[in-house]
């Protein structure tokens, strides 16, 4: 129940706030009376960039990466090795990943790792799209860079029974990386080598 002391546009922030993953009621309280406090043309700014964001963002056709162009600038570049495709659950991996320099082919995004407690099965996930994209692009490596814990392992374990009787390489990230982290917060030195020895699955 809202309190009664609160303004009901406040009261709205707030809940609207503690919807964003990670945010608890204080956090989403602070967020919104930050807001109240700044001028009329920071929360106009903050508004339109969210806007924007479900305006002009879509997923590329190919890689499901999100992107303002598709295909997305990474498949579209002739330069990347495109005999390699390294799979992430979410498209912060891609931008981790790649910061690292370490690897230079293409990307397809899961959006999701599978999870039978939380309803995910592979029907909810690029899948389908990746083992068909892997027959009509000939691909020679599949990188499986889920992250490291139950259902990471669940996931590459489900790819990789789907790929290796089509004759690709199925690889996984060498160790280094912790045990139930996110790829998004390893620092870069870890992921470019754990992507430097990267092991056969």
């Amino acid at each position: 129940m809202r309190s009664r002391v609160t303004a009901e546009p406040v009261s709205r922030l707030i809940d609207e706030f503690a919807k964003l993953p990670g945010v608890g009621p204080k956090t989403a309280s602070r967020l919104a009376y930050f807001i109240l406090r700044g001028s009329r043309e920071d929360a106009t700014a903050l508004a339109e960039s969210i806007l924007e964001v479900k305006e002009r963002i879509v997923l590329c056709s190919n890689c499901f990466n999100i992107t303002e162009q598709d295909p997305c600038p990474i498949c579209s570049d002739e330069t990347r090795e495109r005999d390699t495709i390294c799979v992430v659950e979410e498209p912060l991996d891609v931008v981790a990943l790649d910061r690292t320099g370490e690897y230079h082919g293409l990307y397809h995004v899961l959006h999701g790792a599978i999870s039978p407690v939380d309803g995910i099965g592979p029907d909810n996930l690029r899948i389908r799209e990746l083992i068909s994209r892997v027959r009509r692009e000939q691909t020679e490596e599949v990188i499986l860079a889920m992250n490291p814990n139950i259902e990471g392992d669940a996931t590459a374990m489900y790819i990789a029974r789907q790929l290796v009787p089509l004759g690709v390489t199925v690889t996984r990230p060498a160790s280094g990386l912790p045990v139930g982290g996110d790829l998004e917060y390893a620092d870069e030195v870890t992921l470019g080598r754990a992507l430097s020895g990267r092991r056969a699955v």
